[in-house]
């Protein structure tokens, strides 16, 4: 079984937060507050579940400097005052910073009885093979 800490623990509730905030401000019409503590939960969030040294050094890699710029960029611009422009630089740079990690998670999607029947289905499967490629992340 894995063990969870505390400081975990508080990382998984603030990134759910942070989440919820953001999909809530999105339906409100890009609500700039609600997007705005929706960044900053699902960030401090991050770095409280994997630390912060593994944080930086997640964000700040050579090659994931131009993810990092656009993530962190739409946060500010956000931050700023400009939410849908902000949440538009912000997805960018959650794809291309995490796209390493979504072939993993098609692939277990892929074993969930009923998702995965899902993903199998003629027009889904196309977007879902795509994603499901390994990509370098050059």
């Amino acid at each position: 079984m894995i063990s969870v800490t505390d400081s975990q623990k508080i990382g998984m509730g603030l990134t759910g937060f942070g989440v919820f905030f953001l999909f809530f401000g999105m339906i409100l019409f890009f609500d700039k507050a609600l997007l705005a503590i929706g960044n900053i939960l699902f960030v401090v969030g991050l770095s409280f579940v994997i630390g912060l040294e593994r944080t930086f050094r997640f964000f700040f890699q050579r090659h994931k400097a131009k993810a990092t710029g656009f993530f962190l960029g739409g946060v500010v611009v956000v931050l700023i005052g400009w939410p849908i422009t902000g949440v538009i630089l912000e997805i960018y740079g959650f794809f291309l910073l995490f796209r390493g990690f979504f072939p993993v998670a098609v692939g277990f999607i892929r074993r969930v009885p009923i998702l995965g029947s899902l993903l199998n289905l003629p027009g889904i499967k196309g977007v879902v093979d795509r994603v499901g490629e390994s990509n370098s992340m050059v």
